[in-house]
């Protein structure tokens, strides 16, 4: 699992998977989950995150597990 920020395009990506995208579904506004061929999630984007989010903290993150 990869987290890419793109602070030109105030874009922010979650990489679930690496197989190739064949079908995109914008489920809000701007959030765009991205499926594989076998109708998995492979990627979830949030456009317009300076907008949904307090200024990130690019060099600081927290993974938290249940």
């Amino acid at each position: 699992m990869r987290l890419r920020v793109d602070q030109e395009a105030d874009a922010l990506y979650l990489v679930v998977d690496d197989s190739p995208v064949s079908e995109s579904e914008e489920v809000s506004p701007g959030i765009v989950v991205d499926f594989n061929d076998k109708n998995e999630i492979v990627g979830v984007e949030i456009l317009h995150l300076s907008r949904r989010s307090r200024p990130l903290n690019l060099r600081e993150l927290v993974f938290e597990t249940t």
